[in-house]
C-alpha cells in the first residue's frame, strides 16, 4: 500500500496548505468563509495528520454545507492531503509487470476479489506504467486517466472475472435463485470497475498535480459541483443529477418564497393614517400605522426554448417551476422551437414521474416546430401573440428561457414588445454567458433593451434568481 501522507512541517506550513485547500474548494463552488476556515483549522489541531482518513471525514465536517459537492471535496482534498509523493511503492516495487496483458491479468483476479486494496495499487501501477503523457520536462508533461482506462479496458474483463469466481456458467436450465445471484454478482463487479476507474483518475491527478501544481490541476480537472454545473456543457449524465437535486432545492426555494411572502403581509405603513394619529402626541408619530396587506398569488407564464442544448436548461427550470407551483395562483408552460406550444400538463405529468420524459414527450406530442427545425424566437413570439396571449393579464409574470440565437431570422420585437406590455413584470433567463451575448446570430442585447435580462448559466444563478427577483 502507499506511503503514509507526506504533509508539510510546522504550522505555518500546515496552516498555508489549509488556506490554499479551501480556496480552492471556493473555486469549485463550495462555499467556505472564514468561520468554516477557522473550523477546519480546529478540526486539523484536534485530529491531526496522522490518520487521513479520520482528517478527511473531519474536513467534510468542516467545510461541506450542501448536498452534492462531497465528490467535488474529496477530489480536491487527494491533491491538498495525497496519500503518497512521486512514484508510489507499489509501482516501484512490482517489477514483474512487463505489459498491458500482465497488469490486466492482475486486475481480472482482483475484480473477481473485489479486493479494493489491491484495486488501489493496480490503479497506482497503471497510472505509472500506461498514463504518461505530453514530453517530460516539458509544459505537456502529465498523467492522464483517461488513458489509461482506454489502454486497460477494464469493462472487457467483466465477463473473465465472472468466470473467474465461478458465476455466469451460461448453461441452460438456471434456476430463478442462480440467475439472481449471477445478476448480483455481475452487477458488484461493475461497481468494482466503476470504483477502479475513479482511483486511476484520482492517481492520475495526483501525480499531474505534482508536475504543474495543485491549483492548476484543481480548476481544470476536478469536477465542479452541482450548483455550478453550466447547463449548455452539461453531459447527460450531469443533467440526470440536476433533474434529481429539484425535489430538496425546490423544498429550499419554497420556504424563502414563503419566508418573503410573510414579510410582506406585514404590510406598509399608511402616512396618512400614522400622522392623523400622531395629532394626539403632538404631531409625533409614537405609533405607526400599516396598511392592510393585501396578500396575492402571482400568475407565471414560462415561455422556454426547448432546442439543442438548451433543452436541459430549459427543462430542468419547468420542473422546478412545477416543483413550485403552490407559490403561484396558476402556472401555465408554453415550448417552442419556431412554433408555439402550450405543454402544462406534459410538464405536470413529467414533474409526478420525476422528468425524464419531458423532452422526448415535448418534441413527440407538441407542435413545437413548422418547416424546419431550427430556432426562431420571433416566429415564436408572432405564435404566442396570436394564439395565447390571453394568458398573460396584469398578476402574471412572465419567464422566457432561451439563448436569444435567432438563426438571422425576423426577431419580431413587436411580438415581444407586446408580451412583455400585458405582463405585471417579465423577465428573461439567458444560459449563455453574457460576454456572448450579442455574438454571431444571438440578438439577447436587442432583447434585453425589451424585457430584463439575466445571465443563468448554473443552477447557482438561477436560485438567486429565484430567491431574489420573482415576484411573491
Amino acid at each position: 500500500m502507499s506511503a503514509p501522507t507526506t504533509q508539510p512541517q510546522g504550522s505555518q506550513a500546515v496552516a498555508t496548505r489549509l488556506v490554499e485547500f479551501v480556496d480552492a474548494l471556493r473555486s469549485k463552488g463550495i462555499n467556505a468563509g472564514p468561520s468554516e476556515s477557522i473550523d477546519a483549522a480546529a478540526v486539523i489541531e484536534v485530529l491531526g495528520l496522522t490518520d487521513r482518513g479520520l482528517l478527511r471525514e473531519g474536513l467534510a465536517a468542516a467545510l461541506v454545507r450542501r448536498g452534492g459537492q462531497r465528490d467535488v471535496f474529496d477530489q480536491t482534498f487527494d491533491l491538498f492531503f495525497p496519500t503518497t509523493v512521486g512514484v508510489p511503492e507499489a509501482a516501484r516495487t512490482m517489477e514483474e509487470i512487463t505489459g498491458t496483458a500482465d497488469l490486466r491479468e492482475l486486475l481480472m483476479l482482483a475484480l473477481a476479489d473485489r479486493d479494493l486494496r489491491t484495486l488501489q495499487q493496480i490503479a497506482e501501477i497503471a497510472v505509472d506504467f500506461l498514463g504518461n503523457v505530453g514530453q517530460p520536462d516539458t509544459a505537456t508533461a502529465g498523467w492522464s486517466g483517461y488513458q489509461t482506462i482506454d489502454r486497460l479496458q477494464p469493462q472487457t474483463l467483466i465477463a473473465g472475472a465472472l468466470a473467474m469466481q465461478g458465476g455466469g456458467s451460461g448453461g441452460g436450465g438456471h434456476g430463478l435463485g442462480t440467475q439472481f445471484t449471477d445478476r448480483l454478482a455481475r452487477d458488484e463487479i461493475r461497481q468494482a470497475v466503476a470504483a477502479f476507474e475513479e482511483m486511476v483518475a484520482a492517481e492520475a491527478r495526483r501525480r499531474s498535480a505534482e508536475l504543474r501544481g495543485r491549483e492548476t490541476v484543481t480548476r481544470h480537472a476536478v469536477r465542479t459541483g452541482r450548483n455550478q454545473v453550466d447547463f449548455l456543457s452539461a453531459n447527460r449524465q450531469q443533467l440526470e443529477e440536476l433533474r434529481r437535486s429539484v425535489k430538496p432545492l425546490s423544498r429550499v426555494l419554497a420556504t424563502r418564497l414563503s419566508a418573503r411572502r410573510k414579510r410582506r403581509r406585514r404590510g406598509k405603513i399608511d402616512m396618512r393614517r400614522t400622522l392623523r394619529k400622531a395629532m394626539g402626541t403632538g404631531g409625533v408619530p409614537m405609533r405607526p400605522i400599516f396598511a392592510i396587506p393585501r396578500p396575492t398569488r402571482p400568475e407565471l407564464v414560462l415561455i422556454c426554448d426547448v432546442s439543442g442544448s438548451v433543452a436541459g436548461f430549459s427543462s430542468f427550470t419547468m420542473l422546478l417551476v412545477q416543483a413550485l407551483s403552490a407559490q403561484f395562483s396558476k402556472v401555465r408552460v408554453f415550448a417552442f422551437v419556431n412554433a408555439m406550444a402550450e405543454v402544462t400538463s406534459i410538464v405536470r405529468d413529467g414533474a409526478v414521474g420525476g422528468g425524464d420524459d419531458i423532452e422526448p414527450r415535448i418534441r413527440n406530442e407538441a407542435r413545437i416546430t413548422k418547416w424546419h427545425t431550427s430556432s426562431d424566437y420571433g416566429e415564436a413570439f408572432l405564435d404566442f401573440r396570436d394564439q395565447f396571449l390571453d394568458a398573460v393579464g396584469p398578476r402574471t409574470s412572465v419567464l422566457i428561457l432561451g439563448d436569444a440565437r435567432n438563426n438571422n431570422q425576423n426577431p419580431r420585437f413587436d411580438a415581444l414588445h407586446e408580451i412583455a406590455g400585458r405582463a405585471k413584470r417579465s423577465f428573461w433567463l439567458n444560459p449563455e454567458h453574457h460576454s456572448r451575448w450579442g455574438l454571431g446570430d444571438s440578438v439577447a442585447t436587442d432583447y434585453a433593451e425589451i424585457i430584463e435580462m439575466h445571465e443563468c448559466s448554473n443552477v447557482e444563478q438561477l436560485t438567486r434568481f429565484v430567491t431574489r427577483l420573482l415576484p411573491v
